[in-house]
């Protein structure tokens, strides 16, 4: 199942180089987890293990969160973090270029209602707001799929 983004990212797209996206789905934990919020940079350059948005291949009104593993040919080949959760080139193949959209900085991750312990918000607080890094493992993970 692929990283869903909520519709308001797509309108959200065209005004700035910098916008929100609100991720649904499994398919890229332990990164990222259903309901939250990534500080997308759209047109951005991509580099192999960067987080990116990008139209599904075969469903194009449909936007998805990826890690960019490498260059094939005029396209990305794009994995998610979940192995057990596909939606990802091991399905559909290398995605090409023109379909990638933008590169994820910023990863928010909302308070669950659940956490009210001074613990949890505390431990919340200190992890709520981070960077998406560039994973430069990604080549060892497709070596071993």
């Amino acid at each position: 199942m692929p990283e869903q983004l909520s519709q308001e990212t797509e309108r959200a797209r065209g005004a700035l180089p910098f916008g929100p996206a609100e991720v649904t789905g499994p398919s890229m934990v332990p990164t990222l987890h259903h309901g939250d919020v990534l500080l997308v940079h759209w047109g951005a350059r991509v580099r192999p293990g960067d987080v990116v948005v990008l139209r599904h291949p075969f469903q194009q009104d449909l936007l998805v969160v990826k890690r960019a593993v490498e260059r094939r040919g005029a396209g990305w080949w794009v994995l998610g973090d979940n192995a057990f959760a596909g939606g990802d080139s091991t399905d559909y193949g290398a995605v090409p270029q023109e379909l990638v959209l933008g590169r994820a900085r910023l990863r928010y991750r909302p308070l669950r209602p659940g956490q009210r312990s001074p613990f949890a918000v505390v431990r919340w607080a200190l992890s709520a707001l981070r960077p998406v890094l560039t994973d430069r493992s990604a080549s060892r993970r497709l070596r071993a799929r």
